[in-house]
């Protein structure tokens, strides 16, 4: 019997997302965190890495940061490549390679290396978010995106909270042991659980819905009926399915990449320096470094879940942006008051990542509102891609200011900017749909 739109089938959708949600999102969301931690343990590596290595701040911001250059220049292809032969056949096996390179890390001598490896990790990786983002698409329709993206993108925050306290210990507690130094086997110990997921994922991924047999008959058909009229429903309101090339001349789909290259600025800042902002202002015991690193970063996951939740709820997405990302300025420009204590700046930067966190995790239910076949692929990469050129730009930046000035108050005060830019810009990029629902904004002129 098909299913209908009354209460009935309400509770049968609710109860069909819920396994959808408990199948796939607690994978992804270890996943997730698996990759952040190999793209930002330099962070804590830095602080005994540089000075065994002797490099410079300048050196070490440019090796984290080269990392995407090859995430920004294999983006699109890798993400094609996912959607021709599936999530399972192409995310295991980059998981598999990116966790061995991580590893490799260890080996390193040199600020040439150091560069390669980054480099080689940032082509690998390339393929897992946007990768994943367009997975999402397959089984989830409009109306629960960004919550469940902001499920899956939680992880980036409580990779801070994972990571913080577990870097910090190996970083206290290995140094020495089989005559390595502690950061070789920060590498070593955070490299090798990536190549164990993506075993995993060989054997748990199902690609759509059509092909999941651990979903009933009835289930599998509601998922792909919901999905297929969505898409039909998205290629009539905006007129075109959107190719590759309708994407990369679209003006609106460059701003988005903008957009998210000011918020992602500000993450990845906080996911390279948090540790030495506060090595130079609280502690220099690496133990305790990682614990108060927890404190934005379990922050930022409580408040993106409650804000992308908020946010489906409402139908109502600029303003939950906007909002949020002069938070993030807000706090950044506050945390770099000169001669401000200690514990203030902490707790401004925990402000800040709850606005940037809220921000990009809220961000992605716009471009996923409006594009469709190749262009979904194409698009969320591309966006993506943009975005993440701020990883390069973002620490490379904050290295070379630390080194001119000796001080963070600059650099903090470009992430407020950054941040405050993003903002003011999802405000105007979204103009035309003041005082309509999000999925209006989207088709209303979102892409063009």
């Amino acid at each position: 019997m098909p299913v209908t739109w009354d209460r009935s089938a309400s509770v049968f959708e609710a109860a069909v997302y819920r396994k959808v949600t408990l199948r796939l999102l607690p994978y992804l969301f270890l996943c997730y965190i698996l990759a952040y931690i190999d793209r930002v343990n330099v962070g804590f590596a830095k602080l005994q890495m540089q000075r065994d290595l002797g490099m410079s701040d300048a050196v070490y911001g440019l090796a984290a940061g080269i990392f995407f250059i090859g995430y920004f220049l294999f983006e699109i292809p890798a993400n094609m490549m996912l959607q021709k032969i599936g999530a399972r056949r192409w995310i295991g096996p980059i998981m598999i390679v990116w966790g061995l390179l991580s590893a490799m890390t260890m080996w390193v001598e040199s600020a040439r290396a150091f560069y390669l490896l980054r480099f080689l990790l940032g082509i690998v990786e390339s393929g897992f978010f946007p990768g994943v983002i367009l997975y999402l698409t397959f089984w989830y329709t409009e109306a629960y995106r960004a919550r469940v993206v902001a499920l899956f993108m939680s992880a980036i925050p409580l990779s801070g909270v994972v990571a913080g306290p577990i870097s910090g210990w190996i970083m206290a507690s290995t140094s020495g042991l089989g005559n390595l130094r502690a950061w070789q086997w920060l590498f070593l110990l955070e490299g090798v659980p990536a190549c164990l997921a993506g075993i995993v994922a060989l054997f748990l991924l199902t690609d759509h819905p059509a092909d999941a047999n651990w979903l009933k008959p009835a289930e599998r058909d509601f998922l792909s009926r919901s999905l297929a009229t969505e898409r039909a429903a998205k290629a009539r309101s905006t007129g075109t399915h959107h190719g590759l090339l309708d994407i990369l001349s679209s003006g609106r789909i460059w701003i988005l990449g903008l957009i998210y290259f000011g918020f992602v600025m500000g993450n990845y800042a906080l996911g390279f320096w948090l540790p030495q902002v506060i090595a130079d202002t609280i502690s220099k015991n690496p133990l305790t470094i990682g614990w108060l690193s927890v404190i934005p970063w379990g922050a930022g996951a409580i408040a993106m879940i409650v804000v992308g939740r908020h946010s489906d709820t409402t139908g109502e997405r600029r303003w939950h942006i906007a909002i949020s990302g002069i938070v993030g300025a807000l706090a950044f420009a506050a945390s770099g008051v000169p001669g401000i204590s200690g514990t203030l700046g902490l707790i401004a930067l925990s402000f800040a990542t709850i606005g940037i966190m809220c921000a990009f995790s809220t961000f992605w239910a716009l471009p996923t509102a409006v594009l469709a076949g190749t262009g979904a692929s194409a698009g969320i990469a591309w966006v993506n891609s943009i975005g993440n050129l701020s990883g390069y730009v973002g620490p490379y930046v904050i290295g070379a200011v630390r080194d001119s000035t000796n001080s963070m108050t600059f650099a903090l005060l470009l992430l407020s900017a950054s941040a405050l830019f993003a903002s003011l810009m999802t405000l105007w990029v979204t103009r035309t749909g003041r005082g309509r629902p999000a999925r209006s904004v989207a088709a209303g002129g979102l892409v063009g």
